[in-house]
C-alpha cells in the first residue's frame, strides 16, 4: 500500500464504506499527481530544453507550445547578435511577442541559443566573432530544424525558419546551403545581405520573405533589395520607409547603440509601429500561403 494509512476500524459495514471511500480518494489523488507530472510534455507554455547540436554540441533552447493541439508548421526562431535574453535572464520582448503570435495561431516555436550554448555572450560588440551566420549558426539551424520537424507537434512538410538580424543572416546562409534540412520556407528580418549579395550564385532553396527598414543603418536595405531582385521567383521583398533596425520590437523607443562591430560603430534601433503591424500581417500571410 502506497502512502497514508487506513482509517481506524470502527466496526461492520461502516468500515467497508469508509475504506472504499478512502481507496477512491487515494486513487483520485494519485491520478491527479500523475497528470501534473505529465503536464509539461503536453500543455501549452515555455520549456527550457537541450537538443543535439552540431559536432556534439548541447544546443540550449526555449520551446514554446500552443494551447491544445498544435497545427501548422513549427517555427525555428533564430535570435540576433544580442542573443534573446535580457541581463536578468528573461527573454526579450521581441522574441516573446513573436512566440506569442505563433503559439496563439497553434504553432510551436523553438528558439535555440547559439551563443550561451558555446559559453559566449552577445556578439554585437565582438570583433572577429567566431560564431558566424554562415558557419556555426547555419549548422545550428540545420540541427534544430531536423529535430523540430521530427516532433509530434510539428506539421509534416518541414519547418519555417525565421531569423532577426544576425539570425536573419543565418537564414540567408541556411537557405543557400540547407543540406537537405526539412525546411519549407524562410523569413529574414533585416538581415545583413552584403555577403550573400556578393555571391552571384546565391539562391534560396525555399520561398523566402525578406523585410527590412529603409532607414536601417545597421544592415543596409540596398543590398537586400539587390539580392531579392536577382531571386524574384523565390524571395518576396518589402522595405519600410523611415523604419530602423528592430522595427518590429514592441514599444521600443528609438535608441542609438554604440560600440558595435559595424563600420561606424553605431546604429539606431527601435519600433516603427506601422512597419511592425504590416510585418505581422505579411508573415502571417506568407506562412499561410506555403503548401502544406
Amino acid at each position: 500500500m502506497l502512502g497514508g494509512s487506513l482509517p481506524p476500524r470502527r466496526g461492520g459495514g461502516k468500515r467497508v464504506g469508509r475504506v472504499e471511500r478512502w481507496v477512491q480518494g487515494f486513487a483520485m489523488r494519485a491520478l491527479i499527481a500523475l497528470l501534473v507530472l505529465a503536464l509539461p510534455a503536453c500543455a501549452s507554455g515555455q520549456q527550457s530544453i537541450t537538443i543535439a547540436g552540431p559536432e556534439g554540441l548541447g544546443l540550449q533552447a526555449e520551446l514554446f507550445l500552443p494551447q491544445g493541439s498544435a497545427r501548422g508548421p513549427a517555427i525555428l526562431a533564430l535570435h540576433g547578435c544580442a542573443g534573446f535574453r535580457r541581463r536578468d535572464g528573461q527573454i526579450t520582448r521581441l522574441y516573446r511577442a513573436w512566440a506569442a503570435e505563433f503559439t496563439t495561431n497553434g504553432q510551436a516555436v523553438l528558439l535555440p541559443d547559439s551563443f550561451s550554448s558555446r559559453g559566449q555572450g552577445e556578439q554585437c560588440t565582438v570583433r572577429d566573432s567566431q560564431i558566424r551566420p554562415g558557419r556555426e549558426r547555419r549548422q545550428d539551424a540545420i540541427a534544430a530544424a531536423t529535430w523540430l520537424a521530427a516532433q509530434p507537434f510539428a506539421a509534416p512538410g518541414g519547418v519555417v525558419v525565421m531569423g532577426w538580424s544576425h539570425g536573419g543572416s543565418t537564414a540567408l546562409a541556411t537557405a543557400a546551403q540547407p543540406e537537405a534540412a526539412p525546411i519549407r520556407a524562410y523569413v529574414a528580418m533585416y538581415p545583413g545581405c552584403f555577403l550573400a549579395n556578393r555571391s552571384a550564385g546565391w539562391r534560396s532553396s525555399a520561398p523566402m520573405l525578406l523585410l527590412i527598414g529603409e532607414a536601417d543603418n545597421w544592415t543596409r536595405a540596398e543590398y537586400c533589395r539587390e539580392l531579392a531582385g536577382r531571386n524574384g521567383e523565390m524571395v518576396t521583398f518589402r522595405s519600410y520607409p523611415g523604419a530602423h533596425h528592430g522595427f518590429d520590437a514592441p514599444d521600443t523607443p528609438l535608441t542609438e547603440r554604440m560600440g558595435l562591430n559595424t563600420p561606424t560603430g553605431r546604429a539606431t534601433y527601435g519600433t516603427d509601429h506601422a512597419a511592425r503591424r504590416d510585418a505581422l500581417a505579411m508573415v502571417r500571410a506568407f506562412i499561410a500561403a506555403q503548401p502544406r
